[in-house]
């Protein structure tokens, strides 16, 4: 039953049941193993995305081979709606962390679907706006913040994305270093003080957050 799981994804749960229907009846699954590449950098943009299991990150990678994470996406997130807008190739590369099962929509029926319906492109609007509010906070907590701030940030983010204080993915010391543009050395001094200080525990290798008011102070401009 793909349409009702459509609804539960930010950029198709405004439709109505028979527009998710029709969507419904566009998209393909396809399965992907831990570890492989979804898509690569410089790829033509076809096709968008939409995570029905697992987990997959958006990376940069430079030339020596460091990794840089734009985001960590998981189930009714989706990826890939830049290409079917532009034209453009891929941004980044895109890398499956877990299993994933993935639904793919193509940019010829996308672009059908928008033409014949306004309330899809006014969807597709209203999360390209919520994305790009997100990455003007990220850039700024990364211009910003020093490193504790900047995990500080992240655990909040994560733990709202989750619903609750339970960080319910896992999200290891060299993800998140990945992520802020530090090392995982730093990271890991930064999460011991966070657990000593009492503002996280972690619980078979998931974060809770204890006290998210020190967390969110931690996340300010430091002066």
């Amino acid at each position: 039953m793909t349409a009702p799981f459509l609804s539960t994804v930010p950029i198709f749960k405004s439709l109505d049941a028979a527009e998710l229907a029709k969507f419904g009846e566009l998209v393909r699954e396809k399965g992907y193993p831990k570890g492989s590449v979804i898509l690569f950098e410089d790829d033509a943009g076809d096709s968008l995305f939409v995570i029905r299991t697992g987990r997959v990150k958006v990376v940069l990678v430079a030339d020596d081979g460091r990794e840089v994470i734009l985001g960590i996406l998981g189930v009714g997130e989706h990826f890939g709606e830049l290409s079917l807008i532009d034209d453009q190739p891929r941004s980044a590369h895109v890398i499956a962390m877990e299993d994933a099962t993935l639904l793919v929509l193509r940019r010829d029926d996308f672009r059908r679907r928008v033409e014949a319906s306004p309330a899809v492109a006014w969807s597709l609007l209203t999360e390209l706006s919520r994305r790009l509010r997100r990455a003007d906070g990220t850039i700024g907590s990364l211009v910003l913040l020093d490193v504790p701030g900047r995990i500080a940030r992240m655990l909040l983010d994560s733990a709202e994305e989750s619903g609750g204080p339970l960080i319910d993915k896992p999200i290891t010391h060299q993800t998140i270093a990945h992520v802020i543009g530090a090392s995982r050395e730093t990271v890991s001094r930064a999460m011991r003080g966070f657990q000593d200080s009492g503002w996280i525990a972690v619980e078979r290798r998931r974060i809770r957050i204890m006290n998210p008011a020190a967390l969110t102070k931690r996340a300010r401009l430091r002066g």
